[in-house]
């Protein structure tokens, strides 16, 4: 029975050391998903919460990382499917809402940029966050999805392309809006966008 108690308070300090150094980013990345802090602690909660409750039966903790984007990754799509999600609308001046700070992108380019990204389709989205956010590779993409690595390549040409519209440009141009440029502005997104230490 000591062994079980120690064992028990050794994966309990494992987990605590893995949370202490990864919910940051993985808040982050969910924000990037969805594009509200509030939601993105939700998501962030529930992959922590599952990675918890699975952490005695994870043998090879280098996967860790790939088992939380994974259950982030089904958290938000399955968000968005739920009947009772609804949206309220609130004033402009509303304590609700979340007060810009400086970050690596001006506030304009920053709100500009998650409103476009929130008008992609979610499952271009999370193309998107995870190959230029996330900087995985086309083959983690398709792992995560469970779809092919051609699947992959066209949700990102396309999601990228949706980027593209929804900030009113069109699909191969101008120069200063190339996907390279893009991509930086989505690597930028995952700075916190609001008073208060994240």
């Amino acid at each position: 029975m000591v062994v079980l108690g120690f064992g028990r308070r050794r994966q309990d300090t494992e987990f605590v050391a893995y949370y202490e150094a990864r919910a940051a980013v993985v808040r982050k990345t969910a924000y990037v998903l969805c594009g509200d802090w509030h939601l993105a602690e939700d998501l962030s909660q529930i992959a922590f919460t599952k990675l918890y409750r699975a952490w005695h039966r994870l043998e090879r903790h280098e996967t860790l990382d790939g088992y939380v984007r994974r259950v982030l990754l089904r958290a938000f799509l399955d968000d968005r499917r739920r009947p009772w999600r609804r949206e309220y609308p609130i004033s402009p001046d509303s304590p609700m809402l979340d007060s810009a700070i400086d970050g690596d992108l001006g506030s304009d380019e920053r709100d500009t940029l998650l409103a476009a990204l929130a008008r992609v389709p979610e499952r271009r989205r999370a193309v998107l966050v995870l190959r230029y956010w996330e900087d995985l590779s086309i083959e983690q993409v398709a792992e995560l999805l469970g779809c092919s690595t051609g699947t992959v390549r066209s949700q990102a040409s396309r999601g990228l392309n949706d980027l593209r519209a929804a900030l009113g440009f069109p699909p191969d141009g101008p120069p200063d809006r190339s996907p390279g440029r893009l991509l930086d502005l989505v690597r930028g997104l995952g700075e916190p966008a609001r008073g208060g230490a994240r």
